[in-house]
C-alpha cells in the first residue's frame, strides 16, 4: 500500500505533485509533494525501528486529519507493521479495550491524544510507547530509503468494527484489499483518476496537470476516511484535503470552494445538514453561489432518500452516487452516473469485478423482488479469489466463520434486487421489524419524514406494543425555523404528512421531538441505541 500510494510517485515527476493540503478553521491552506510525504515517512520508520518497531506488530494512530497523520501511515505500512486507526472521540474504556485487545507494542498520536493514552497504558500490557506526532518526532532522522516487500496477503490494517452486541470485533484487512476497493472508488467518483486521456497510474505515470482534488469529513481513522478517501486518492496521485475541525454545512462549502474540490464523499447526514442551511434557488443555486466545482459526490452508512437525491442534483450541480459496502468487503454495491443511470432511493449495481446476491437464511440467491440478505461471493464475477476480502477477525475464528454461509460472505443489510439488478435498500437485518404482521423498514419513513421542512433528521424505531407487536416511532430533530412551534400540532402535520406519501400502516403512530439523534463517529444513526430505550421504557416497573 505504501508503494503504490507514496513511493512510486515520489521516485518520479509527479514528486513535487502535492499530496496533501491542510487546511485549518482560519482558511490557511499548508500544502506538502509526494517527495515530503515519502521523505518524512521514511525518517519516521527509522525512528519507529528504533522503538524495537518490526514487521506484523500493531502500531495505533491515534490522529485527526492532518499531513503527520499521513507520515504515520506510509512509514507503517511500508515497514511491513500494521496500522490500527483509533478515533481521537474514543473514551478511555474503548482505548483499552482495542489496544489491549489488539497487542499494540507503539501509538502515534496527536498531541491532544497523549493524555488519554498515558491513563490506559497501565491496561495494555505490550505497548511499551507513547510517541506525540509532531515534525520534531522524526525530522533529525535518516532520510534512507526504509521501505520492505510485502506479500498481497499480509496484513496492513486492523480497524475495530462495532456490531449489534459484544466487544467490537478487530478486521484485519490485507494489502491486497486496496487493489479490490478501487474498481468501486473509481466508479462512485465518475472514473476518478482518469480524466487525463491515457495515463497508465497502474506503472507510475501521473496525469500532467491533472486537477482532481478529494475532501472528505470522513474520519481517517474509519475504513470510509480511510479505504474511501485517502488511500484511493493517494493511489491515483492526487491531492487529498485534510481539515480537522468541526464539520459544519457553512465550512465544508467554504472548503470545497477554496480548495477547489472536484470530488467527494459525504455522509447523508452531512448532506441533510447542507440541505436545511443552505437549500438554495431556481435561480441561485449553492453550486453557484459558492463556486463549486464538485464532479462527483459519493454517499454511504445510510440511504440518502431521494429529497437528498434531488437537492445534490438541482443545487450541488452533481448526481449523488450511494455506496455500500463495510469494512471487511468495502465498496461492493453502489451508482455512478458517469457509467450507468442512478435510480433514485436504490443502492445501485454491483460494482466492476464483485458477485453480489440476495440470498435468504440457507444462502439460496433470493428472485427479483424478494427481500434478503445482502452478500458477496469469495470468488469475482471471473471465478478469480474477490482481492477485497478482509483477512478475517483478529484473535476471533468463530466469528470470521459465522460471517460466511458457504462461499458467500454476509452483511447483515437487507436489500431488493430489482429485474434490472439494482438493489434496494431495506434497513438492518436487526433494524426491520413487524408492526400488526406489517415489515417495516426504518429508511423510508425517514427519508419521508426528513421532506418536510420541520424536520432536520429523523430516525425510526419500535415501540413495544402488546397489541401489534411494536408501534412505529419517530424520534425527530426539528429544524430552527420550527422549535417554537406547537408539539402536538407540529406531530399531527408530520403523521399527516407521511400519511400522505406512505402506506397507513407506516405512519409513525408515536413522535419524540429530540435536540439530536445518538450517531456513530462515522456519521450513522444509532437506532439500536433508540430501540434499547424503547425496550428499557416498556418494562414493568417492578422489574
Amino acid at each position: 500500500m505504501a508503494e503504490v500510494c507514496c513511493g512510486r510517485w515520489a521516485r518520479s515527476h509527479a514528486a513535487s505533485c502535492v499530496a496533501v493540503t491542510e487546511y485549518d478553521v482560519d482558511a490557511r491552506t499548508c500544502k506538502y509533494t509526494y517527495r515530503q510525504l515519502q521523505r518524512a515517512a521514511n525518517q519516521l520508520s527509522h525512528v519507529l525501528r528504533s522503538h524495537g518497531v518490526a514487521r506484523g506488530d500493531r502500531v495505533a494512530i491515534v490522529m485527526p486529519q492532518c499531513f503527520a497523520t499521513a507520515v504515520a501511515y506510509v512509514a507503517v505500512l511500508q515497514m511491513g507493521a500494521v496500522a490500527m486507526p483509533l478515533s481521537m472521540l474514543f473514551g478511555p474504556d474503548a482505548l483499552a479495550f482495542r489496544l489491549h485487545d489488539s497487542e499494540a507494542v507503539l501509538a502515534l498520536c496527536d498531541p491532544a491524544a497523549l493524555g488519554s493514552l498515558e491513563l490506559v497504558k497501565p491496561q495494555a500490557p505490550l505497548l511499551r510507547t507513547v510517541l506525540p506526532m509532531t515534525s520534531a518526532l522524526w525530522q533529525n532522522a535518516s532520510t534512507a530509503a526504509a521501505s520492505v516487500t510485502t506479500r498481497a496477503e499480509d496484513a496492513a490494517v486492523l480497524i475495530y468494527t462495532s456490531g449489534t452486541t459484544g466487544n467490537p470485533k478487530g478486521a484485519l484487512i490485507a494489502h491486497r484489499c486496496l487493489i479490490g476497493n478501487l474498481s468501486g472508488f473509481v466508479a462512485s467518483q465518475n472514473w476518478f483518476g482518469f480524466d487525463s486521456g491515457g495515463a497508465d497510474v497502474h506503472a507510475g505515470e501521473l496525469p500532467q496537470g491533472s486537477s482532481a482534488v478529494f475532501w472528505s469529513p470522513a474520519d481517517w481513522a474509519w475504513t470510509g476516511g480511510l479505504m474511501d478517501a485517502f488511500l484511493p486518492t493517494l493511489y491515483f496521485g492526487r491531492n487529498i484535503v485534510a481539515f480537522k475541525g468541526r464539520f459544519t454545512p457553512q465550512t465544508a462549502l467554504e472548503l470545497m470552494q477554496r480548495c477547489g474540490v472536484t470530488h467527494t464523499f459525504l455522509f447523508p447526514t452531512a448532506l441533510k445538514a447542507m440541505m436545511k442551511a443552505y437549500p438554495g434557488t431556481a435561480v441561485q443555486p449553492v453550486r453557484k453561489a459558492f463556486g463549486l466545482h464538485l464532479e462527483a459526490i459519493m454517499s454511504a452508512g445510510e440511504a440518502v432518500g431521494d429529497a437528498v437525491f434531488d437537492y445534490c442534483r438541482a443545487q450541488l450541480g452533481v448526481t449523488v452516487n450511494e455506496m455500500f459496502g463495510q469494512t471487511e468487503i468495502n465498496y461492493i454495491v453502489g451508482n455512478s452516473t458517469g457509467f450507468f443511470p442512478a435510480k433514485p432511493g436504490s443502492m445501485g449495481l454491483a460494482y466492476p469485478g464483485h458477485r453480489v446476491a440476495v440470498i435468504d437464511e440457507a444462502g439460496r440467491e433470493c428472485p427479483s423482488g424478494v427481500i434478503g440478505e445482502v452478500a458477496l461471493h469469495r470468488c469475482d464475477v471471473r471465478g478469480a479469489p474477490n482481492p477485497i476480502f478482509f483477512l478475517g477477525y483478529w484473535k476471533n475464528d468463530a466469528a470470521t466463520r459465522a460471517k460466511f454461509t458457504g462461499d458467500w460472505c454476509r452483511t447483515g443489510d437487507l436489500a431488493v434486487r430489482d429485474t434490472e439488478g439494482y438493489l434496494w435498500y431495506q434497513g438492518r437485518s436487526d433494524d426491520v421489524f413487524k408492526s400488526a404482521g406489517y415489515r417495516i423498514g426504518p429508511g423510508e419513513i425517514e427519508n419521508c419524514l426528513v421532506k418536510h421542512p420541520a424536520v432536520a433528521n429523523a430516525a425510526v424505531v419500535p415501540k413495544p406494543d402488546t397489541a401489534r407487536g411494536a408501534l412505529v416511532k419517530a424520534y425527530v430533530v426539528r429544524a430552527p425555523d420550527f422549535e417554537k412551534m406547537d408539539p402536538a400540532l407540529l406531530i399531527a402535520e408530520l403523521q399527516a404528512h407521511v400519511k400522505g406519501l406512505l402506506a397507513p400502516y407506516e405512519y409513525p403512530k408515536e413522535i419524540e421531538f429530540v435536540a439530536a439523534l445518538p450517531m456513530t463517529t462515522t456519521g450513522k444513526v444509532q437506532r439500536r441505541v433508540l430501540r434499547l430505550q424503547e425496550e428499557e421504557r416498556a418494562m414493568p416497573e417492578s422489574l
